[in-house]
């Protein structure tokens, strides 16, 4: 039901955008770096927009071509402390300079958003943005974030024991790959059995061996067998790290490079 009052909501924002704006609401998308077209800036704006108001909180992308004298965390952070934004909120950063991306979280953000959540949703945006693909990045992002938000609803939030499956179509092309690779194995091996039809198998290991030819001049001896004792590597318990920014304000987040 709430995916379909999104939906309509997208629509809505859609057609609002044709007419001038009574306030100057805090914007969920500024492209300082310039990397989105007129139609894409409209597109993902919208599309913040409706999941927002769906979700109660702020949705936020921010590109810009350096954070200065800042970190990503505190650039991202303080962008988020001071322009307007409600307490929960989820801002996503690209910082063109160095190729960083951060994810900030605030309040529920931090919640619905986990260490391993950050992370996984890193992976599945940035080989968008590696390939330059920013729109494509941040259409992703939003449709991720209401898939995480969705899931933070029934009180369990995407962590390290219940993360996002693969989506089906990668599977799909990894099985068939590998079905691909079997056949034509097969077909090989069964090509060099047919080039071996006049080898036959000998009944005595000595029949393989030339009489007289095997001298042992040397021997020597090997070790064989060791002893490998393993330790169970500890595992992430979960949940979101969080720390102070310069206002004083609780975040979560994380981060990379593209």
């Amino acid at each position: 039901m709430k995916r379909i009052l999104i939906s309509l909501l997208i629509v809505l924002l859609a057609l609002a955008s044709f007419f001038p704006a009574a306030s100057a609401a805090a914007s969920h998308l500024s492209d300082e770096a310039g990397l989105l077209s007129d139609a894409e800036r409209g597109s993902i704006e919208t599309q913040l927009s409706a999941l927002s108001e769906a979700y109660d909180l702020d949705l936020v992308i921010v590109t810009t071509d350096s954070t200065g004298s800042k970190t990503p965390m505190e650039y991202a952070d303080d962008y988020y402390d001071y322009n307007g934004y409600r307490p929960d909120g989820v801002l996503l950063l690209i910082s063109m300079e160095a190729g960083d991306w951060w994810i900030s979280t605030a309040g529920y953000g931090i919640t619905a958003f986990t260490d391993a959540g950050i992370a996984w949703i890193g992976e599945q945006v940035v080989p968008y943005l590696s390939d330059g693909d920013f729109a494509g990045a941040f259409s992703t992002f939003a449709e991720l974030c209401d898939q995480f938000l969705a899931q933070a609803e029934t009180g369990d939030p995407f962590d390290v024991h219940n993360l996002p499956k693969e989506p089906f179509p990668v599977v799909w092309n990894v099985a068939v790959s590998l079905l691909i690779g079997l056949v034509a194995a097969l077909l090989a091996v069964g090509s060099m059995k047919r080039k071996l039809k006049s080898v036959a198998r000998k009944a005595q290991a000595d029949d393989y061996v030339t009489p007289g030819s095997l001298q042992i001049t040397k021997s020597r001896d090997f070790h064989l067998y060791t002893r490998l004792d393993r330790q169970e590597k500890p595992q992430s318990s979960g949940g979101s790290s969080t720390h102070r920014s310069s206002s004083g304000a609780t975040h979560g987040g994380g981060g990379g490079k593209f």
